[in-house]
């Protein structure tokens, strides 16, 4: 397969109340792909009248939507599950070419999107909230779940294909209309996503796409036209989101950023646990928030288990992500790819020891590739950077501790609570690495604590700003409110 034989389109455009439109501003950027250097496409920015424009557009197909039976609004979700499913192979290499993940991986990611449109389907039972006879003497009470309007995302470039699905199913069959503003870096994999929508049989406006950058972000937290606003990026911008959208007295969920704890203790099968930890950090290039980057070793299997990780760290293969034997692709920009290069040299100032350096790495054919290595440090601290930082590429490091609780304590002093994993074959540790550790997402004898559609998805201390999470029933929740309905007949 060719480069472009999995992206042949032209420039990427809006979807605004059943309509293809080009975006207004006049600004943009070309969408490149990372394992080349070359252009793809280009895409353009949406104006504040661009975004007002969908915002208009979902208000109208709102006021009829909110009214169909709940059966009719879930079977366009039915006809997009099966046409994500025929045309899954299709927009995993349009993922891989704009992203620069593996084919594996974009396949994965996808499944898991499917998997929220697969919940949503369900809403007939996961709008009901619940009814009480004779709460009080002769009089019943019912609780009600209803939409508000219009709802709004903000996705990010790491997993295009799946976090969008995380909010749109969702928010379209509890009855609201819902605009989704992707990341400008990969837009593609939404655009060919929104085709199948297209496709799907949404009313004109329950739906819509706008791309664009910051000044679209903007627009979209100011429009008083727009109920609540969904977000998953970087912790010092899942806070900005999350204050301006609460301030124009929006509903809002904020997913941050993450630094994520990995605990082996010497009850371990290492290297069952070597395997898993070092694939859950470096799989998609490490640009994943549950990405387990540092690992805390019971040191009395300490060395053991830094030459099963040093062994399978090595054994990683850098290159195309639709090259069969590639398991870690290129990252995002390459601005980024010198910033994660700046944290193997910040780990190297502050005294860790680099002890697989994947620096050097060549592609050969992809020599304007975006691609580095996998990085080993043994014996980090939770003082350094490296430790301390969301890194968002194929760094990992390794400390030891005493036993469970000084792991746990380590884990614990993260600013961050998104995941952590354990390995283990004591159910003692295990029962007080549940009860103890300081994370939204845990996991244990798994490399990678991703919660199935059908759970929230956690998040905790800096990692989470608001209260109701993505997926399944919190995010139902989010997208409705509750009216309580007090019924009395005093004849009855």
């Amino acid at each position: 397969m060719t480069d472009s034989d999995a992206v042949n389109i032209g420039e990427v455009h809006n979807y605004v109340d059943g309509d293809w439109v080009a975006p207004t501003s006049g600004e943009g950027q070309d969408v490149v792909n990372p394992a080349t250097g070359e252009a793809l496409t280009s895409v353009g920015f949406s104006s504040p009248e661009d975004v007002d424009e969908a915002v208009t557009a979902g208000q109208s197909a709102f006021e009829t939507w909110r009214q169909a039976p709940i059966e009719e609004r879930i079977q366009p979700l039915f006809r997009f599950k099966s046409l994500l499913e025929e045309h899954q192979d299709e927009l995993a290499e349009a993922l891989v070419e704009e992203h620069g993940k593996t084919f594996k991986e974009a396949k994965g990611e996808l499944r898991r999107g499917i998997e929220n449109v697969e919940v949503a389907c369900g809403m007939p039972r996961l709008m009901q909230a619940g009814h009480v006879e004779n709460a009080a003497p002769q009089i019943d009470e019912t609780a009600v779940r209803q939409p508000l309007g219009v709802f709004a995302a903000i996705t990010p470039f790491n997993f295009p294909g799946m976090i969008p699905l995380w909010f749109l199913p969702y928010a379209v069959a509890s009855g609201n209309a819902f605009i989704l503003k992707p990341s400008e870096r990969d837009p593609i994999t939404a655009m060919k996503m929104f085709e199948l929508i297209e496709q799907a049989g949404f009313p004109d406006g329950v739906v819509q796409l706008v791309n664009g950058g910051v000044e679209t972000v903007n627009a979209i937290l100011e429009h008083d036209g727009i109920e609540g606003v969904s977000f998953v990026g970087s912790t010092p911008v899942a806070e900005t989101i999350y204050e301006k959208a609460a301030a124009n007295g929006k509903r809002v969920q904020a997913q941050g950023g993450a630094k994520n704890h990995v605990v082996v203790t010497e009850t371990a099968d290492l290297e069952f646990a070597a395997a898993k930890a070092v694939s859950s950090s470096f799989a998609c290039g490490g640009e994943r928030c549950l990405a387990n980057d540092v690992i805390i070793v019971e040191e009395s299997v300490y060395e053991e288990f830094v030459d099963l990780v040093v062994a399978e760290a090595e054994s990683q293969v850098v290159g195309h992500g639709l090259d069969e034997e590639t398991t870690i692709g290129a990252l995002i920009t390459p601005e980024h790819e010198q910033r994660v290069r700046d944290y193997v040299e910040t780990g190297i100032e502050e005294g860790a020891e680099l002890i697989v350096d994947g620096r050097d790495v060549e592609v050969e054919g992809y020599e304007n590739g975006n691609f580095l290595g996998p990085c080993v440090f043994r014996d980090v601290t939770p003082e350094m950077t490296i430790t301390r930082e969301e890194v968002f590429g194929p760094i990992l490091g390794l400390t030891s501790a005493a036993d469970i609780d000084e792991a746990i304590e380590i884990l614990n002093k993260s600013e961050f609570g998104n995941a952590a994993s354990l390995f283990t074959g004591s159910g003692a540790d295990a029962q007080k690495f549940r009860h103890r550790a300081e994370a939204g997402n845990l996991a244990v004898n798994a490399g990678t604590a991703a919660p199935m559609a059908f759970f929230h998805f956690g998040g905790q201390k800096d990692s989470f700003f608001g209260d109701l999470h993505a997926q399944s029933e919190d995010v139902v929740r989010f997208y409705t409110d509750e009216t309580i309905y007090i019924e009395r007949w005093p004849d009855a």
